[in-house]
């Protein structure tokens, strides 16, 4: 592993998962990777209960977790085999953590990066229609606490994220709010690439582009924060090609 990776390992908040999540996510991770292809069979309980020494009821309960989540499918005289990609339902918040936790190559930077810009800068534009006095002190937090985060990588990128959710609460539109916790997982994984850097100039500059987002939402010009979130979310991508860090699990 790469000292960046070893670093953007440090920087994924810690969650607390039960035998069955885990076992779920080991195997959801799997089939994510391509470790387990399209059309491949899934472990039957009984190797199930040789690999993870859990019951069949739990085995059973994993794999009707990994078949909501569109990964896997249960057919008569067959058994359990992996789906198409095109299945994969990748607006659930579990496979986007599994996907983050396998590391962050440049295509999937790239597809949330997408996802952003055609989402980010709309809510930006409503925040400056919609968005209360509490909403812009909740971004001015968020970016004193980026300012102050100083060396801690981790506290920039979760100050950073925080910006980005109190955009979609300040834009008032309930999907928005919805969409922006379904990707948080691996809206911080994006985050926490950008936050490895030691370069001061950098992430003054990254600062310098939320303050930009702030004054417009505060200044109620929906026009300027669409356009000051574009350039930020744009500005996130670059400088993740520019470190050309593929972040893994530890």
């Amino acid at each position: 592993m790469t000292a960046s990776a070893r670093k953007i390992s440090q920087l994924r908040p810690g969650s607390r998962r039960t035998g069955q999540d885990n076992i779920a996510a080991a195997l959801g991770e799997e089939i994510l990777s391509g470790a387990r292809k399209p059309g491949e069979r899934m472990p039957s309980d009984a190797d199930m209960h040789k690999m993870f020494g859990v019951s069949r009821v739990v085995t059973r309960e994993v794999i009707k977790t990994l078949a909501a989540k569109g990964l896997v499918a249960s057919k008569m005289k067959v058994g359990t085999i992996v789906l198409d990609p095109t299945h994969w339902n990748w607006l659930d918040s579990d496979v986007l953590s599994w996907r983050a936790n396998m590391g962050m190559d440049m295509d999937f930077l790239a597809h949330i990066t997408d996802v952003r810009r055609a989402v980010e800068p709309t809510a930006a534009a409503l925040a400056a229609l919609y968005g209360t006095r509490a909403d812009t002190a909740r971004l001015r937090e968020a970016i004193a606490a980026m300012s102050s985060a100083g060396n801690n990588r981790r506290q920039f990128a979760e100050a950073d994220l925080r910006f980005h959710l109190a955009v979609s609460t300040a834009s008032k539109n309930p999907f928005f709010q919805s969409f922006a916790a379904t990707i948080e997982t691996a809206l911080f994984a994006l985050l926490s690439v950008n936050a490895l850097t030691d370069n001061s100039r950098q992430q003054s500059e990254a600062i310098e582009m939320h303050v930009r987002v702030a004054d417009a939402i505060e200044q109620r010009d929906p026009h300027m924060a669409a356009k000051a979130m574009l350039r930020a979310v744009d500005g996130g991508l670059s400088h993740a090609k520019r470190r050309k860090t593929v972040p893994a699990k530890s």
